[in-house]
């Protein structure tokens, strides 16, 4: 029998994982010209970034739609992931339930190439130095760039430090933002989440406002995701 998708070695599951779900939620969707929103591209990152399984994202998909197909409501159609956030959180506490003890993590191959790495160092350091107030973290992204090849052995060591990098762009963004963008960002956080509020736990919808509004902040920052998470 193949691994499940939770089962596969890491870093190659955790850096296919945004992949997997979008993919997956176009084919349970019936189109692949489904486009992602912000919010979608949010929500996928506070699952993973809460360790929710692969495999239980794509199972809470899976059934979000049965739900939807033998429902009545299928004559309006499911237009975000957060249609599925409750049936994600099932399967996640099912599979949480019928876990054992932690296993250890397998070694397995990075899904990128050593010159793919450097290049997304590098061309992230390039994005970040253009923007004044920056010039601090591009030069810690170039000493990361520059010591690749040791990095390359240590992916998860080389994420930590480039989460750290992408906190401390956010911090300094955030100080420097108007009243008025402030609040054009919360309207528009209000206005998607509508429909889905009923559908996550509080928790859940902390963790999706704040990974939410960071994503809208370094967009409108012009600064780049650093995270090996958005190296497709």
């Amino acid at each position: 029998m193949a691994p499940e998708p939770e089962d596969l070695a890491w870093p190659s599951n955790y850096f296919n994982y945004f992949t997997e779900v979008e993919e997956h939620f176009q084919k349970a969707r019936g189109t692949s010209l489904f486009l992602m929103s912000p919010l979608d591209w949010a929500l996928v990152e506070t699952w993973k970034n809460a360790g929710v399984p692969l495999q239980a994202v794509l199972r809470g998909i899976d059934a979000a739609f049965e739900k939807w197909r033998a429902g009545k409501s299928r004559i309006q159609m499911v237009n975000s992931v957060a249609y599925c956030a409750q049936a994600v959180l099932a399967e996640a506490q099912l599979m949480a339930g019928l876990s054992g003890p932690p296993r250890p993590r397998k070694e397995a191959a990075a899904p990128f190439t050593l010159e793919e790495l450097e290049n997304y160092l590098r061309a992230n350091a390039a994005e970040i130095r253009k923007q004044p107030g920056f010039e601090e973290v591009a030069a810690s992204v170039d000493r990361l760039a520059a010591d690749v090849e040791s990095m390359y052995h240590d992916l998860e060591d080389l994420e930590r430090r480039l989460t750290s990098l992408e906190d401390k762009m956010v911090a300094i963004a955030r100080t420097r933002q108007t009243e008025e963008q402030l609040l054009a960002a919360r309207i528009d956080l209000d206005r998607e989440l509508r429909p889905y509020r009923g559908k996550m736990t509080p928790e859940q919808l902390t963790m999706l406002e704040k990974q939410y509004l960071e994503r809208r902040l370094l967009e409108s920052s012009n600064l780049p995701r650093l995270s090996l998470f958005y190296l497709r």
